[in-house]
């Protein structure tokens, strides 16, 4: 099995993005939905995965909403492979009208 983490990076203003809502999905299946800390890490997100497809889904909107910022994407969601057992780190560098992510380590 393996684990999941994430990190949010706001680009605009070059800091962590604390208290960002991240969703993890199987299909249409809620498995975990944690808050960014104040690093904008999530350091274990949802059970342990089989292999499979996986989506996770940051909102995005919200927390451009809360800093009185307007954005193009209300959310960002992200489907990813888990096929071997190890843990994978999924980051997100976000600025109101784009997003960039990568398998992380």
């Amino acid at each position: 099995m393996s684990t999941l983490s994430t990190h949010v990076l706001d680009a605009v203003r070059g800091v962590p993005a604390a208290g960002v809502t991240v969703t993890l999905y199987d299909g249409g299946q809620r498995l975990a939905s944690e808050v960014t800390d104040a690093d904008g890490r999530v350091g274990r997100l949802g059970p342990a995965l089989p292999p499979g497809t996986y989506r996770l889904v940051f909102d995005t909107g919200s927390y451009f909403a809360a800093q009185q910022v307007d954005a193009f994407f209300p959310e960002v969601a992200i489907a990813f492979v888990v096929a071997d057992e190890r843990h994978y780190h999924v980051p997100l560098l976000l600025s109101p009208f784009a997003f960039s992510t990568y398998r992380g380590s």
